[in-house]
């Protein structure tokens, strides 16, 4: 999906407003199943909280998306948690905010706001990022040159994964479609033409972090 964004990591948040507590908790998910299971597992963590709403879309499309008020009048709290979603382009995603009710009436416009803050600040704690195109390359090289890529890697910000020590240094590359020449012209100058590349993929990769709306 053009200008995909998902979350780093996990988010939370927690705002007061007259006395209601609102307890955000932003997460990563792939299937309306495990959507599910972390909705199940916040009712469990907030078994007396008097609502528990909730905002979740996986897939980019409209059929694997779902909010709920959870008892809220309507439209004052699963809404505006997946319009977060849905105005900031953010797939495979799940905002909960729990609500410890103060005594005090906010009324429909005061609850659409603070369920709006509290799951904005929970998204913004997760530090969202657009996913860009991206390809993931295998590799082999000695100690010496593993040590010089990971500093270019530093500081281009390219990403090693499934790193193996032995008699030399296997491991997988992912780096942006738009730098692949950059990164085959270093494995190639830097090694003196040792370190061959071989492609194992295009996936999507983190690319910069999103301004949230």
């Amino acid at each position: 999906m053009p200008n995909e964004s998902r979350l780093t990591s996990e988010g939370n948040s927690r705002i007061e407003i007259k006395k209601s507590v609102f307890i955000g908790h932003s997460a990563c998910v792939e299937t309306p199943a495990q959507a599910a299971d972390f909705i199940s597992k916040e009712r469990k963590t907030y078994p007396d909280a008097r609502h528990i709403c909730y905002a979740w879309r996986t897939g980019g499309g409209s059929a694997n998306q779902k909010s709920s008020d959870d008892g809220e009048p309507s439209g004052t709290a699963g809404q505006p948690l997946l319009s977060l979603l849905t105005d900031n382009e953010l797939d495979n995603t799940i905002i909960c905010v729990t609500r410890y009710f103060g005594g005090i009436l906010l009324g429909k416009g005061g609850l659409m706001r603070a369920y709006r803050e509290s799951g904005l600040a929970a998204l913004a704690d997760g530090r969202p990022v657009v996913m860009i195109p991206g390809k993931k390359l295998k590799l082999r090289c000695d100690y010496a040159f593993y040590e010089k890529l990971m500093r270019k890697a530093a500081q281009k910000g390219w990403t090693a994964g499934d790193v193996a020590f032995d008699s030399d240094v296997s491991l997988t590359l992912q780096i942006p479609e738009s730098e692949t020449g950059e990164a085959e012209t270093f494995l190639a100058d830097e090694s003196c033409g040792k370190v061959i590349p071989v492609f194992d993929g295009e996936i999507m990769i983190p690319g910069e972090e999103v301004s949230l709306i």
